[in-house]
């Protein structure tokens, strides 16, 4: 009697486990056909569940990675997992993406995606710009590499705002430098501007931020010469008024005589260096 009743109790744990084993299977997880797990997931991204929508999108891949939704599902999931603002795991899925399917005609989307989980995620310029960085590399691609896609032309939009970017981050660290009276750091900073951010918005100040630099270390010669390249191509700016204002009677003169074209170029100020 004691043998069945211990028996009976080990085949009712044996049953409870498999019921709490079954209880916990995920329902999103379920073996189905791939058109009916695609549509489901297709559903819970319109409907902004999009950790939903990113879980079904790797099912299909799973259960069914040979057919036509597998590929697909790949690109939707990485898109869902940007809607829900889940940068590193869209990411992860177009890396994949493109590593798995190298000529696929949606490879410059893929790549474009890319660029943007990073360039939503850039930070003002008083943080830290890695995120600003890798958004730059990543346009870069896109329009280097896909020039002829319908991609280039916003990535190039973009990017001139990176730039624009990481320009304004160097201005605000020779800023700073000024104020703590670290000159030569703070002219490291500008020239910095000058050579890689030249198209920029912020190339005037740097340059009008030189000449204030030169002038107080007294390397009058360098701070003319910075203020005629600035005259130059910035000849109604106010950074140029605030530069010939700084310059003694005699270093103004000297701007005057400058004529030469070539002098006056930013690519004079580089190459002086």
């Amino acid at each position: 009697m004691k043998r069945t009743l211990v028996s009976l109790l080990a085949l009712s744990l044996v049953l409870s486990a498999c019921g709490s084993k079954d209880d916990k299977v995920d329902p999103l997880r379920v073996d189905r056909p791939a058109e009916e797990i695609f549509k489901e997931a297709e559903s819970a991204n319109d409907e902004g569940q999009y950790q939903k929508a990113t879980t079904l999108y790797s099912e299909v891949e799973r259960q069914h990675p040979y057919s036509e939704y597998a590929t697909l599902s790949q690109i939707r999931q990485a898109e869902s997992a940007y809607e829900g603002l889940r940068y590193d795991e869209a990411i992860a899925a177009l890396d994949r993406f493109v590593e798995l399917h190298p000529g696929h005609e949606k490879v410059p989307y893929a790549y474009y995606m890319k660029a943007m989980c990073y360039y939503e995620q850039m930070t003002d310029v008083a943080r830290d710009q890695g995120m600003t960085v890798q958004a730059k590399e990543a346009l870069t691609v896109v329009v280097n590499r896909f020039p002829e896609s319908k991609y280039a032309r916003d990535a190039q939009f973009k990017l001139d705002l990176v730039m624009d970017h990481l320009a304004g981050k160097e201005m605000e660290v020779g800023r700073y430098y000024m104020k703590k009276k670290e000159y030569n750091a703070a002219i490291n900073r500008f020239m910095e501007v000058v050579r890689n951010y030249q198209t920029t918005t912020h190339t005037p100040e740097a340059l009008h931020r030189l000449v204030e630099n030169y002038t107080i270390l007294g390397l009058r010669d360098e701070a003319t010469r910075v203020a005629a390249v600035l005259g130059h191509n910035y000849p109604g700016s106010s950074w140029y008024e605030d530069s010939y204002a700084l310059l003694d009677p005699s270093q103004r003169g000297k701007l005057e005589d400058q004529r030469s074209w070539v002098s006056r170029t930013i690519g004079s100020l580089l190459s002086a260096e």
